[in-house]
């Protein structure tokens, strides 16, 4: 269940200093550092505790609707039982070429992980925001920048020598410690050539540049692009919220097919004619009028901003494959409404999307909506003043179970 509104942190003020961004406010952080530079940040959560324990984790780990893997380096196995490198530290063997990397896609049940003694494993679940009250929290605190680029928070569970060697992301992300220590080698990536046979994305050649080891509470920001490699020391988890990095090519051709796909099919059509089209010796030329015809479908197509608008709106709201929804009952009166953990909500100047729908807004249930949107809870006194229409919404949004009563 989700936690209640009241207790969720709102995130930072954009101009005032917090501790999350090493005494930077958002504002100063997303200027200097945003897509720009890394950023350590000591003790940027305080006292933080990690959002569940080792068996919670991999309780969740077995479940269907659960996104997890499994990491092994068995060369760090064979390592413990002497057989390879007497002498070398565990860290040392998992930054070797051939350490016999292995991957497994969940569910994964107890029974299916290695023994809490073996160095050198780590379990990967996504989405921990979903289906953990304490990581929605924590991911709140990130909301400084927009939702429309706010994906996940993903937990890391490994042991003792435990990563998944030296890489890089094309997106940004928050690398928070929530217990034990972690080791971090950050660079510049200067060579994207991959370890070829290896199930994972390892680079070949990284050259770190700086080296940082975390303990709870301290937190590393990367831009898109870093090179970077995390080694556990002793047992530890660490958290990572991560953003989307939309795909120029993939965008437009997700909107473009949405925005087909919702294209009034009662409109008056165009069909294409040729009344003027002569007699030809070359049949298999594509004729110039039709050539032109096509083109202007498409120019006709991309000036339609706000069919475009809203298809991008509906995309940047579909819940990933693995989410669904449990059924819900009507609001009872006097109640304020909270969104559930799974619920995806944005809004632009005509519209407001949740859960890959659409409704265009105005006046004050408008502004109720961006409310609900921006902070994802409102008030039973906001409620109360919300039009019959908007409130039948939220009605049909507690049955469909993306919100729920908040008292």
């Amino acid at each position: 269940m989700n936690a209640p509104a009241s207790s969720l942190p709102l995130p930072p003020s954009p101009d005032t200093p917090t501790p999350l961004l090493g005494g930077l406010s958002p504002s100063a952080f997303m200027r200097r550092h945003w897509q720009k530079k890394p950023l350590l940040i000591r003790q940027a959560v305080p006292g933080v505790q990690a959002p569940l324990d080792r068996a919670a984790l991999f309780a969740l780990a077995g479940e269907e609707a659960v996104e997890s893997r499994l990491i092994v380096q068995q060369r760090l196995a064979q390592a413990q039982a002497g057989k390879v490198g007497k002498g070398a530290k565990a860290g040392e063997q998992a930054r070797a070429d051939d350490a016999g990397w292995s991957l497994k896609h969940g569910p994964l049940n107890r029974r299916s992980l290695p023994p809490l003694t073996q160095p050198g494993w780590t379990l990967l679940v996504q989405g921990l925001d979903l289906h953990v009250p304490a990581a929605h929290e924590l991911l709140q605190r990130f909301r400084f920048v927009p939702d429309a680029r706010l994906d996940d928070l993903m937990i890391s569970y490994a042991t003792d020598g435990g990563g998944v060697g030296p890489h890089y992301d094309s997106y940004d992300v928050f690398l928070l410690q929530v217990h034990g220590q972690r080791r971090w080698r950050v660079g510049k990536l200067k060579d994207d050539s991959l370890q070829p046979d290896v199930p994972l994305k390892i680079l070949s050649h990284f050259e770190p540049e700086e080296e940082h080891l975390l303990e709870p509470g301290d937190m590393l920001y990367l831009p898109p692009m870093w090179a970077h490699d995390g080694v556990a020391q002793g047992e530890c988890m660490t958290c990572s919220i991560g953003f989307r990095v939309p795909e120029a090519t993939e965008l437009a051709r997700e909107v473009l097919i949405r925005f087909v796909e919702e294209l009034d099919s009662e409109a008056p059509r165009r069909l294409y004619r040729d009344p003027k089209q002569e007699a030809t010796e070359t049949p298999g030329l594509i004729p110039d009028a039709l050539e032109a015809f096509a083109a202007d479908a498409i120019e006709r197509l991309l000036k339609d901003r706000d069919g475009l608008r809203s298809a991008l709106g509906e995309i940047l709201t579909e819940p990933k494959p693995r989410v669904w929804f449990e059924a819900g009952e009507p609001l009872p009166e006097g109640v304020g409404v909270r969104l559930d953990a799974r619920t995806r909500m944005v809004y632009d100047g005509q519209r407001v999307f949740a859960n890959g729908e659409s409704w265009r807004a105005a006046g004050q249930d408008a502004r109720h909506l961006r409310e609900l949107a921006d902070q994802r809870w409102l008030s039973a006194k906001t409620v109360a003043r919300a039009s019959a229409t908007l409130r039948e919404l939220f009605n049909q949004w507690s049955e469909d179970g993306w919100l729920h009563p908040q008292p």
